[in-house]
């Protein structure tokens, strides 16, 4: 099983404004500055994260180490992770790099969501002028993937597995290193996996005959918060927007492709296992298994939905 980190909110050094649930930062032993993150609803995305870090490295994707953790001052599971930008670096979000390439994107005085100027051009424009990760990210990342947008397309990817609908504007960012702005790795993936619905939905999604209901038909549900362009009525679905940004890194695309195919479906069923049963039941187990293999299959099939 993974192991659940103990933390204090009392020894809490400062809160987290961004976001919606309960943050705060604190120092631990080592001296590494660290988030805690709750999941105070109880609606998993704390079990979601786990899973995605342990996924992304499988893939090879810089991305940030998340673990279990437990709040003992209030009692509230969730996770916990060290900072991506230890001074002197910043963290530049996505919606600031968009705003400084163009004056008319919208101000974060507007929603993170449903923003129909966060286009997949727009996204890819931004990223083609900064560098990839600090190599301390780079360590299990495959052959043939060189520039930050070739990375960023193995964000997309992943988001499209897990069946991630909250790449939002504020959920990519850049590292500033004194004149210098690097890709983040990725991060905040606790929308991910349809872990908000219920057991009994579950059970019964796994249980149906009727194709409408199944989690094959279920899967093609999961939208991104990336639009075709800024006229579009609604946002892509996570398969579209791979599929739209694969255009631009298609070499990229095809090494990420390759690295998806040799993770069987054995790998993503042993992680969850790894999960404790008090945060993620057995069907839920199930359920999630079996969402990651239609999305799997969806990505290598080139479906299009």
């Amino acid at each position: 099983m993974f192991p659940v980190r103990e933390v204090y909110s009392s020894e809490a050094e400062s809160l987290e404004q961004l976001g919606t649930k309960p943050k705060f930062w604190f120092t631990d032993e080592n001296g590494q500055r660290m988030l805690f993150k709750a999941d105070q609803r109880g609606t998993g995305e704390d079990w979601a994260e786990k899973i995605a870090c342990e996924l992304c490295g499988l893939l090879g994707l810089p991305h940030v180490y998340y673990e279990l953790a437990i709040d003992r001052d209030k009692g509230n599971p969730g996770v916990v992770c060290p900072t991506c930008s230890p001074p002197p670096m910043s963290l530049v979000l996505g919606n600031q790099l968009l705003l400084a390439h163009d004056a008319q994107y919208p101000t974060a005085a507007r929603c993170r969501y449903k923003v129909q100027e966060h286009t997949i051009k727009a996204v890819v424009d931004v990223i083609k002028a900064i560098q990839p990760p600090p190599p301390e990210w780079l360590n299990e990342m495959p052959n043939g993937i060189v520039s930050a947008v070739d990375i960023f397309a193995g964000y997309i990817m992943v988001d499209a597995w897990i069946g991630n609908q909250d790449r939002h504007h504020e959920n990519w960012a850049a590292l500033r290193v004194g004149n210098t702005l690097q890709l983040a790795p990725t991060f905040d993936h606790g929308a991910a996996m349809a872990r908000q619905i219920t057991d009994q939905e579950r059970q019964q999604r796994l249980a149906t005959r009727d194709p409408g209901y199944g989690i094959p038909r279920f899967v093609r549900s999961a939208r991104s918060a990336f639009y075709r362009d800024p006229e579009a009525k609604k946002s892509m679905t996570t398969i579209e927007a791979w599929r739209a940004f694969s255009l631009y890194a298609p070499d990229a695309s095809m090494i990420w492709l390759g690295r998806l195919r040799m993770i069987d479906d054995d790998g993503a069923r042993k992680i969850l296992e790894e999960v404790p049963l008090n945060r993620l039941s057995g069907i839920g187990r199930d359920f999630t298994h079996r969402l990651l293999i239609e999305n799997r299959k969806r990505i290598l099939n080139g479906d299009e939905k």
